[in-house]
């Protein structure tokens, strides 16, 4: 599903225009790129939760070469699925 689907989604379901769905949409994105940035966890209801973790550096090998390299400290998102999902997605 595209950021495009969600708009059209949104438009044929509770009958925004076009515009104001694709607004929305971005408005949404937007608020959840923020709180991420910030550091601060997205707890969705029945859906999941959105965290951004930090990360050590650690010594890695180049598969390639097998030369050690040093990879950097970094933030990553890990999402983990309600239980709810969770549950909906093994009756599928």
């Amino acid at each position: 599903m595209t950021k495009a689907d969600l708009v059209n989604a949104i438009y044929e379901r509770v009958g925004f225009s076009k515009k104001e769905s694709a607004r929305i949409v971005e408005l949404v994105f937007d608020l959840i790129k923020d709180t991420l940035e910030k550091g601060e966890k997205i707890k969705i209801s029945g859906f999941g939760n959105f965290v951004v973790r930090e990360k050590r550096s650690r010594i890695g090998r180049n598969p390639q070469t097998g030369e050690e390299i040093e990879i950097s400290a970094r933030r990553v998102l890990t999402f983990k699925p309600s239980q709810v999902l969770r549950n909906q997605l093994k009756s599928v």
